[in-house]
């Protein structure tokens, strides 16, 4: 891992959801905490369950205090359609270009696939790395997990 820690400050970004807009981290703090979900690749047997492991349960997701958002290398027309053909009405946001330049900073890329590993961090709305699994499979357990984290973050 790099000098990324829990504790400390979570790298800000803006990156494009699959609609085309721009999300910016930052644009959370003060407001909410903000589950970042790191997933490989869209279309994917294990990523295709795990984005639906979260919609089942995203009225726990996002709240009033709470947002996720889920990030790949694909590009955003993929994630669109990702979206799309599986009922994802949460971000899906595409670090397609500089590729891999938001999962550089969380540590999470992957050089030799050139994608990013599964991997999630939790950030509280002073925007504090507050949470972090890596290479996680997508089971009940570990969903329970995060929205466990992102309420105490949310707190």
């Amino acid at each position: 891992m790099s000098g990324l820690q829990l504790g400390g400050p979570a790298p800000d970004f803006t990156l494009r959801d699959q609609f085309g807009q721009d999300v910016t981290l930052s644009s959370f703090r003060g407001r909410k905490a903000v589950a970042l979900v790191f997933y490989p690749y869209a279309f994917s047997g294990v990523c295709t369950g795990e984005m639906a492991g979260i919609r089942e349960r995203l009225a726990e997701f996002l709240t009033f205090d709470t947002e996720v958002l889920a990030i790949s290398c694909d590009p955003m027309f993929a994630l669109r359609a990702f979206s799309d053909s599986d009922g994802l009405n949460f971000p899906l946001l595409s670090d397609f270009w500089p590729h891999g330049e938001v999962a550089r900073a969380y540590d999470v890329f992957d050089e030799r696939a050139g994608c990013p590993r599964r991997s999630s961090y939790v950030v509280d709305r002073a925007g504090t790395v507050r949470w972090a699994v890596h290479n996680a499979m997508p089971e009940g357990r570990d969903l329970d997990e995060h929205l466990r984290q992102l309420r105490e973050a949310a707190e």
